[in-house]
């Protein structure tokens, strides 16, 4: 007999072709986009953003061969971790990250891509030694115009500004169960990525005059991954595109 197709094994089908898909499109989207930069597809991870999906999609994920999971909210987060604790992901945190959450987050995550002030490594270095294992990190990078010190810019996202970075790239460096990985960027609400990217591979490229081996550059989300690939990202951060559009929550 013909399984109903409203049973709820017909619905977790549907719903892992409708990620396979997803995923095959962004996966695409990043090959090309290498090609048209000369760069191999090899050299850029894909982060697939779960925010406010269910740990159900992280599951499938990883049954499709996604190993790099972000999360924006602690909470949610550590849940997730929890729930998936038998997978073998390497969890982002990738959120804006307040500085009595940082050694719970420490707790949990792989990679920490928000770091853009001082303040947060105290924190991070409690959270990453009660672990027992280095925490990576990455400096978030404010690329609106003019960033104010310690704040977001006229665009609103947050990031620490390019000029300070040096600063906080030395500070993370002396800090024994921190690992500097690169940096971090979000383009802005308005105005043009590519030339957003652009600075940011300038950054980078400061920070590995510091560390050598602090190599990541996460930039690029849903709408703009091109222009990350071609400013050199390694890492892209993508929901929507793979997952569809965010669950309403309450």
């Amino acid at each position: 007999m013909t399984e109903p197709t409203d049973s709820p094994a017909a619905g977790a089908t549907d719903r892992r072709d409708q990620v396979a898909a997803g995923l095959a499109r962004v996966e695409e989207r990043i090959r090309r986009a290498c090609g048209a930069a000369g760069r191999s597809a090899d050299e850029v991870t894909l982060t697939v953003v779960t925010k406010f999906f269910p740990a159900s999609d992280v599951r499938l994920l990883a049954g499709l061969g996604v190993r790099h999971i972000g999360e924006n909210r602690h909470q949610e987060a550590e849940e997730k971790v929890r729930d998936c604790a038998d997978l073998d992901l390497v969890w982002h945190f990738i959120g804006g990250l307040q500085s009595n959450k940082a050694a719970a987050v420490a707790a949990y995550a792989d990679v920490v891509e928000s770091v853009d002030r001082p303040k947060l490594i105290a924190g991070l270095v409690s959270g990453a030694a009660a672990r027992g294992t280095p925490l990576d990190v990455l400096i978030q990078v404010g690329l609106d115009p003019d960033p104010p010190t310690g704040g977001a810019g006229r665009g609103g996202r947050s990031g620490c500004p390019p000029a300070d970075v040096p600063r906080l790239a030395e500070r993370i460096l002396g800090a024994e169960a921190l690992r500097l990985g690169g940096v971090m960027g979000v383009a802005p609400l308005a105005g043009d990525p590519a030339a957003a990217f652009a600075r940011l591979a300038d950054v980078a490229a400061q920070v590995r005059r510091l560390a050598p081996g602090a190599n990541t550059m996460s930039a690029g989300m849903s709408g703009d991954l091109e222009e990350a690939v071609k400013s050199g990202a390694t890492h892209v951060r993508i929901g929507s595109a793979v997952l569809g559009a965010r669950p309403s929550v309450g």
